[in-house]
């Protein structure tokens, strides 16, 4: 079972292409900071801009700048189960260590077409806002009785929920908080991580705040998380990965490059960022 903090990479990007160069320094900078395992071409990733060619670029370039330092979950999911098949292979082949699967989008399949969807490990991905569909907590304890599905990144924002799934999974099955601030509470309620946004920033402050929860110290915990409260607040002024790659950008770690439909940061959500980057150092 993965544990801990791991990071939803960026894809950088430079004169429209993938920045390898800035992806594997990013890369480096997150196993300096203590990551326990990286997630590359999921929604921070902008995988849905992301050509197929691309997108398993991607993965063999974080494999191959991560030297099996810390472990590689590809997001390889799509709203087809061929198409997500072929991307999941792909993964496997370049060296990625498991598969983090959205739930498929647009088609909002039935609750037994998501489970049909789904070699590897998996994480399941459940993020209703994008998607359009919930993957309900019978689901997935029907889904995590499969002997190759490992966990579940949980990004629907209901508590409740996610207190359901973990009553009804079993010990052996992660649940990965998919919202930074959702983090405390459901570590604290029994979750094994998060698949952090905010990590691209600050690795070894999201670190610090699992290594407490894991351990059972909420008192430091809790310390952690109102440490860490303003940064998670601004990475939410506008959609994601928006906040968090124009923040690399100002710490001079990529290009301020997005591709369509995101478009730059707005001009008063830009210097309300950068204000709490100062108040962290890190511009």
């Amino acid at each position: 079972m993965f544990t801990g903090a791991m990071t939803a990479l960026v894809t950088p990007f430079r004169d429209r292409e993938v920045d390898t160069r800035a992806l594997e320094a990013l890369v480096e900078a997150q196993i300096a900071g203590g990551i326990n395992a990286l997630v590359p071409c999921g929604s921070t990733g902008e995988a849905a801009t992301l050509t197929h060619e691309e997108h398993l670029a991607v993965v063999r370039a974080v494999v191959r700048a991560a030297r099996g330092r810390v472990p590689v979950i590809a997001g390889t999911g799509s709203n087809s189960t061929a198409e997500a098949i072929r991307l999941t292979r792909g993964a496997e082949e370049a060296g990625a260590d498991a598969a983090l699967l959205i739930s498929p989008y647009y088609n909002r399949p039935t609750q037994d077409g998501i489970y049909r969807h789904y070699g590897l490990p998996l994480i399941l991905y459940n993020i209703p806002g994008r998607t359009g569909s919930n993957i309900t907590p019978d689901t997935i304890a029907r889904l995590a009785r499969l002997p190759n599905i490992a966990g579940v990144k949980e990004a629907s924002g209901n508590l409740a929920q996610v207190l359901e799934i973990i009553d009804e999974s079993g010990p052996d099955f992660g649940i990965y908080s998919g919202d930074d601030i959702l983090t405390l509470p459901i570590m604290a309620a029994g979750g094994h991580g998060v698949i952090a946004v905010g990590a691209n920033l600050m690795p070894r402050a999201y670190v610090e705040l699992t290594d407490a929860l894991l351990a059972g110290d909420l008192e430091r915990a809790r310390m952690q998380n109102h440490r860490l409260l303003p940064l998670m607040m601004a990475l939410t002024l506008e959609v994601n990965p928006i906040p968090v790659k124009t923040a690399l950008a100002m710490m001079g770690q990529c290009a301020d490059e997005f591709r369509l439909p995101l478009t730059p940061m707005s001009p008063g959500a830009r210097v309300r960022l950068e204000d709490v980057l100062r108040e962290y150092e890190l511009v």
